[in-house]
């Protein structure tokens, strides 16, 4: 069976070296995920840079996307990332579990934008009608759209690469969906 491994700071380029330090300083750590990028000269940077684009959408928006998208793909590493993130960004431990199985109860626009989320992810960019209706009815724009596009994009590429790797994840581990309705 093929074992994959994070790469430490001296095993990366110096272009990544230099990456790493910026994580820690900013993070406090480099994230296993973030780390496994620099095992390719460029992927880290393009993917840092992806993910700090500007968008049209808030940073709570956005972590209902990842954590609805993650979910989808089955990616435990992002959903105990998002998890963590998300309670950084105001969601409680309830609402973000409701959020994971598909409903924003607690706020009608979150909850267009979890179903429209949702069904582009399901349906490979084929959402349904009455979702798209429902995102443009609770507000979102077509500049909203394709940054929610944009963002499913940016994590279907992390779950892809955990799914295929399966390293240790470095955040505490979030509930699975059927031991939380427990």
């Amino acid at each position: 069976m093929t074992q994959f491994t994070v790469p430490t700071r001296d095993q990366v380029s110096e272009g990544n070296q230099a990456i790493f330090d910026n994580l820690n300083k900013a993070l406090g750590f480099v994230p296993n995920l973030y780390a496994y990028y620099a095992k390719n000269e460029t992927a880290l940077g393009d993917y840092l840079a992806l993910q700090n684009r500007k968008s049209t959408l808030k940073a709570k928006e956005r972590e209902v996307i990842n954590l609805v998208t993650s979910q989808i793909n089955g990616c435990e590493y992002c959903q105990s990332a998002h998890t963590a993130l998300g309670k950084m960004n105001g969601f409680t431990d309830d609402q973000i579990l409701g959020l994971r199985a598909g409903s924003a109860a607690f706020d009608s626009k979150l909850d267009a934008l979890v179903k429209f989320t949702a069904s582009v992810v399901e349906n490979k960019g084929n959402a349904t009608q009455e979702t798209k209706d429902a995102f443009f009815a609770a507000g979102y724009t077509e500049a909203n759209m394709i940054d929610v596009v944009i963002v499913v994009g940016d994590k279907v590429i992390s779950n892809y690469v955990h799914n295929l790797t399966g390293f240790a994840i470095d955040f505490p581990i979030a509930p699975a969906l059927e031991e939380a309705a427990v």
